[in-house]
């Protein structure tokens, strides 16, 4: 038996109905590319090296933050024979690098090296004159003193700037240092730096944004964005509208 076959027959649409379909797939695809530049972003990364590095008085350490191969700063430990046999830490910048410090008229030391506790932002806001960092000597009566930011402390950073193929990058050294007898012992437990050229970074971070673990805390949080209908959607730039509306609402912050 043959059964005849009948065409397939289309439906005209209305005029009204295709501008309103058109404007849907224009905000349909204006919100696709927003969301895919939202989950686009440019992420920084820390590198982070952990080490154990003791330096004594006589000794030097030549720190490669990037491992490039290329000497970024040198941390000397140096006996002070013109102060009745002290001694002196110091970071030595390479040529267009600098540690975070600050200027001084210090006859021993020029200028000195900030002892920056975890947490601290470094990036263009400082200052990077830093030299001396734990100084210890005698006067001409026998009496000790001891001079630097760096005296006695334990898990202090170091604040770097540096240069990777001319750009500069910021980063951190940890150390403890210790004062006492004449002499500067100093430990390097880890340093960090910033892959993003000129993007600070913070003393003690080890991971990148997005990788510490750390929860943000809840006036930083973006509140989820709900999904536009296709109903509003379909109403054109009057629906975008709306839904942006109610948008910024919800992302509004409450008010205290």
């Amino acid at each position: 038996m043959n059964r005849s076959l009948h065409p397939r027959t289309f439906s005209k649409v209305s005029e009204s109905t295709r501008r309103r379909l058109q404007a849907y797939e224009l905000a349909a695809t204006a919100a696709g590319v927003g969301m895919l530049a939202l989950a686009s972003p440019s992420e920084a990364e820390i590198i982070y090296t952990p080490a154990h590095r003791i330096i004594k008085v006589g000794m030097n350490y030549k720190l490669d933050l990037n491992h490039d191969g290329v000497f970024d700063f040198t941390l000397t430990d140096f006996r002070c024979r013109s102060c009745g046999g002290g001694a002196q830490f110091s970071v030595l910048p390479a040529a267009g690098n600098g540690a975070s410090g600050f200027a001084t008229t210090d006859q021993f030391s020029g200028n000195w090296a900030s002892a920056l506790k975890g947490g601290a932002l470094i990036g263009t806001r400082r200052y990077f004159p830093g030299r001396g960092m734990a100084f210890i000597g005698t006067t001409g009566d026998g009496q000790t003193f001891r001079s630097g930011s760096w005296v006695n402390v334990k898990n202090r950073y170091l604040g770097l700037k540096f240069k990777i193929n001319g750009k500069t990058h910021y980063g951190w050294a940890r150390l403890n240092v210790s004062v006492q007898n004449l002499s500067v012992i100093a430990t390097l437990t880890g340093y960090a730096y910033e892959t993003i050229p000129g993007k600070a970074t913070i003393a003690g971070k080890t991971k990148g944004p997005d990788d510490d673990g750390q929860p943000a805390p809840a006036s930083l949080k973006t509140p989820p964005l709900r999904p536009a209908t296709l109903g509003r959607l379909a109403l054109g730039a009057p629906g975008l509208s709306i839904w942006r509306r109610e948008e910024s609402v919800v992302a509004a912050p409450e008010s205290n």
